[in-house]
């Protein structure tokens, strides 16, 4: 592709309005979630539960901002003063659980529906990841580390309230916690929220800012087709045990874990 056009291409994608198809993608998909995590009780439970499902549902769909928001002494509230988006959120929370003969979640949960719905969302969770930098850059204009926690949480906000999201529904599971066990979209979201820094705020990156954001635009989406269509589901994997191995004891502890059992082998063979 001809550079200017390739810039030109991606300058139309930082201009992408998200209000309504991209938000109407993004709860779709946050409802499916709940849905999902629900499993086979999920309807039964919706039947019997109507305001704890949707109370969780709108919980995963504005999870960015609120737990942002609460970070930043901010309102933690303030996302649902956007009615147009609480309206569209409700809407799909209707149809994934309740339209007859559970219509809505099978259209959901086809699969080129479901290919577009995501691609949409992911486009949606660079956006937040670079609104959510900019807004700390903006109150803690130094302060490197407040803008990549900020830009994370944006980007996977569901992932750190899901313990809360749970309980509202009844299910106490402290082990959910997603520090303990980032998902691929906490990670993404990190490695998308030092890019977005390093752009902002330094010149070790000297390409335009639209190229930039657009690079993190098809990272998301390519990761997350990989995922749904080829079964890739962490590409972090093999670098972090790669990480851990040189940086983080591991070498050692194979090595001495070793050395050990070399030493059991030779006494048990001195004691025969």
């Amino acid at each position: 592709m001809d550079p200017e056009a390739f810039l030109d291409l991606a300058n139309q994608v930082i201009k992408l309005k998200m209000y309504p198809y991209f938000d109407i993608a993004h709860s779709i998909l946050c409802a499916l979630a709940v849905r999902e995590d629900l499993g086979s009780g999920a309807q039964s439970f919706s039947r019997k539960h109507p305001l704890s499902c949707w109370l969780s549902t709108m919980l995963v769909i504005f999870a960015g901002g609120m737990v942002a928001n609460g970070l930043l002494g901010e309102p933690i509230l303030a996302p649902l003063k956007n009615t147009p988006q609480l309206v569209i959120g409700t809407i799909c929370w209707y149809l994934v659980f309740y339209t007859p003969f559970d219509v809505g979640y099978k259209v959901a949960k086809f699969l080129p529906v479901k290919v577009v719905a995501s691609a949409m969302k992911e486009i949606y969770r660079a956006k937040k990841v670079y609104d959510g930098v900019s807004h700390a850059a903006k109150l803690y204009p130094n302060a490197y580390v407040i803008m990549i926690i900020v830009g994370t949480l944006k980007g996977n906000g569901a992932g750190f309230s899901k313990l809360l999201e749970r309980l509202i529904r009844g299910a106490w599971t402290p082990t959910a916690m997603e520090t303990m066990q980032p998902s691929f979209y906490t990670k993404a979201s990190l490695v998308a929220s030092v890019i977005f820094v390093l752009d902002k705020k330094t010149d070790l990156i000297s390409a335009p800012h639209a190229l930039v954001y657009f690079g993190i635009v098809i990272f998301f989406v390519y990761f997350k087709l990989s995922s749904i269509l080829l079964g890739i589901h962490d590409p972090f994997v093999p670098f972090e045990n790669l990480f851990c191995a040189l940086f983080m004891g591991g070498i050692w502890d194979s090595l001495a874990n070793r050395n050990n059992r070399s030493c059991f082998t030779i006494h048990n063979m001195c004691l025969t």
